[in-house]
């Protein structure tokens, strides 16, 4: 199992339209039709000046995110719309191997 790890900054006023359209359009993209795709977490983090949130997609092992993500499977993939609402994000990934 491997988890794909990405982190975004946004402010309080995104983070609600960012939650929705992760649930409405980024969630579903993957949901469907992505081979080894397990489930996904995300977590939410507020400061006193922005909001920190931590994605982590679940996959069987390491070809279906390449599957997913393409040849470059450590550059994110942030679509257009989620950038718009972003602060700043990371521009790759981190991808671990669940070993329990």
């Amino acid at each position: 199992m491997i988890a794909r790890v990405w982190k975004g900054w946004t402010t309080k006023e995104n983070s609600r339209k960012y939650e929705e359209l992760f649930k409405s359009k980024v969630l579903p993209k993957v949901t469907r039709g992505v081979r080894g795709h397990k489930g996904t977490d995300l977590l939410r983090r507020e400061s006193e000046n922005e909001v920190e949130f931590t994605t982590i997609f679940w996959f069987e092992s390491l070809e279906d995110v390449k599957s997913f993500a393409g040849e470059k499977f450590e550059r994110a993939v942030v679509p257009g719309e989620v950038q718009e609402l972003m602060l700043r994000y990371e521009k790759t990934v981190q991808h671990h191997e669940v070993v329990l």
